[in-house]
């Protein structure tokens, strides 16, 4: 019965690094800054999947808490990111609008 699991796990691991890597390739020819910025919550959220994995296939518990904690910077880099490209965003508004006022 372990060895299934085991080979669960092995199999449930190719396949979350394939989705990751075809996130990767999302986030880097995304042609706009959301499919950027969404590709990378979705990495970060796969790579805490596959932590959790881990935790089990391995049977260390301390992985749990490296997962949250992963989470939790995953989730305020995302906030950043999107935070900045608001600023990006309005900045250049704010430019154009002062290019049509002129």
């Amino acid at each position: 019965m372990q060895e299934a699991y085991q080979i669960l796990y092995n199999i449930t691991l190719a396949i979350m690094g394939f989705f990751l890597l075809a996130c990767l390739v999302r986030a880097i020819i995304g042609p706009r800054i959301a499919d950027r910025l969404i590709a990378i919550n979705m990495m970060s959220t796969m790579i805490i999947i596959i932590i959790c994995i881990l935790t089990f296939l391995l049977n260390e518990g301390y992985l749990v808490d490296v997962a949250i904690i992963y989470a939790m910077l995953g989730f305020l880099a995302v906030v950043l990111l999107t935070k900045i490209c608001m600023g990006v965003y309005r900045e250049k508004n704010h430019r154009e609008e002062g290019k049509r006022d002129a």
